[in-house]
């Protein structure tokens, strides 16, 4: 346990850069891989070692309009439930700073969270430092990702097409996220593999 929260105390282990000043994650091109606690396990987790199925990077600050938007009329949550019961692996990653809105500083806080928003993540990332965010260009929350089961970046934008914060305009909106997946799921392209994300700027620290 020591040991893990070590990992925690001292960051991310990139495999490219971790202070590089533009996104290392390029469309097409192996994502960059993390090392960093899972939180809500309480253990290790490294994004490399789960090569062979897809991969959902979903950028979270629960004090965010469109997030509440979201988690408030249970898409967010449906989708995670869907992904991963397909084989897909969810992981939710907070960018937001100490003293910044979103800011969850520990196990306990993440689970309080996610239990309040009834959300099943596969895995829950304190990213405060903000690497893994500024690696991958996280602009905004919810900002998505997907990764396929070579550890490709076929995905990166919105997770739908209407921008608007009210809940309402979920249904019948495009999910990018749940097309994407189900494209990988057929062997077929992902299209779009980028659209513009919309939400809260992500709290970084600086």
């Amino acid at each position: 346990m020591k040991r893990l929260f070590a990992l925690a105390a001292t960051a991310l282990l990139f495999t490219a850069t971790a202070h590089a000043q533009a996104p290392l994650a390029k469309l097409g091109e192996k994502a960059p891989n993390f090392k960093t606690l899972d939180v809500l396990h309480e253990k290790e987790l490294e994004l490399s070692k789960l090569q062979g199925k897809p991969v959902v990077l979903e950028w979270n600050n629960f004090g965010c309009p469109f997030v509440k938007k979201h988690y408030g009329a249970g898409n967010m949550q449906k989708l995670q439930a869907e992904a991963i019961a397909d084989g897909a692996t969810w992981i939710t990653i907070n960018s937001s700073a100490d003293g910044k809105q979103g800011y969850l500083k520990d196990a306990k806080a993440v689970k309080v969270a996610l239990k309040e928003h009834d959300a099943t993540p596969s895995a829950y990332v304190i990213d405060a430092s903000g690497e893994i965010g500024r690696a991958y260009g996280a602009k905004v929350t919810p900002h998505m990702f997907v990764i396929d089961k070579d550890g490709v970046l076929v995905y990166d934008g919105a997770i739908d097409d209407n921008a608007s914060p009210d809940p309402k305009t979920i249904d019948g909106a495009k999910n990018h996220v749940r097309d994407a997946l189900a494209a990988l799921k057929d062997g077929k392209k992902v299209n779009p593999s980028q659209t513009k994300p919309y939400g809260c700027g992500v709290k970084y620290n600086f």
